[in-house]
This record gives C-alpha cells, sequence and structure tokens, in this order.
C-alpha cells in the first residue's frame, strides 16, 4: 500500500460522517457551555450591530466591521455551497444547514474568546515568564 493510498484512506474516514457528527457535537457542547449565548444575547447582539460605539475613535461602524467580518467567514463558495446542497440533498438540506449554522455561532464565538485571550496571554509576555 503506497502512501498516497494511505492518505486517501485517511481522508474517506475522516471526512465522512465521522466528521460530521464531530462538528455538530462539539458546536452541542459549546452552545450548552456558553448556555445558548446564540439566543440569549441576541437582543444585545443587534443592538450592537446598529449603534455606533460612543466616545470610540475610528470611522469604521460596528456595522461596517460586522459586514467586513461576514464577508471574511461566508465567502462565495458557502453561497454556492447552499444551492448545490439543496440541488442534491433536497428541502433537508436547509434544515442541518441551519441546525449547523446555529451551533457553529457557539464555535465561532468560542474561537473568537480563546484568540482574544492568547493574543493578551502572548502581548503581555507571559509565556515568557517561566
Amino acid at each position: 500500500m503506497s502512501f498516497i493510498q494511505i492518505l486517501e484512506a485517511i481522508s474517506g474516514f475522516v471526512w465522512g460522517v465521522p466528521m460530521m457528527v464531530l462538528i455538530l457535537l462539539g458546536g452541542l457542547w459549546l452552545t450548552i457551555r456558553v448556555k445558548c449565548l446564540q439566543i440569549h444575547k441576541l437582543g444585545l447582539a443587534l443592538k450592537w450591530m446598529f449603534k455606533n460605539e460612543e466616545g470610540g475613535s475610528g470611522e469604521v461602524s460596528s456595522f461596517a466591521a460586522l459586514c467586513t467580518a461576514l464577508s471574511a467567514t461566508i465567502g462565495t463558495g458557502n453561497i454556492v455551497g447552499v444551492a448545490t446542497a439543496v440541488t442534491a440533498g433536497g428541502p433537508g438540506a436547509l434544515f442541518w444547514m441551519e441546525l449547523t449554522a446555529f451551533l457553529g455561532m457557539a464555535t465561532k464565538y468560542a474561537a473568537g474568546v480563546v484568540a482574544k485571550e492568547t493574543k493578551e496571554f502572548f502581548a503581555a509576555g507571559k509565556h515568557l515568564a517561566k
């Protein structure tokens, strides 16, 4: 068995049902850990999205920053992916996409928190204090 065949076997296993289950379970676990942040902080998120920070400096509004972040996150591939999924999987694909997106919000939030904490950790030089 060649190296390429081994990689193809691993890829075939990882990018199948086990990966989908891990993604959904990970999102569900994070949703529980952040206490369903996607629902109970929705009003606050919408308020901040359309309201500029008072007393802040800079020319980029909260809404413009959100649009920039979303464009980097969503991209053209996801737009084409929805059409392909509905064509291939039918209307049931929409349910799974919405469920995955809901759980993905907690994943995105957790990744942002970890990035912020890591940035502050390294900026403060705490990794050097041993």
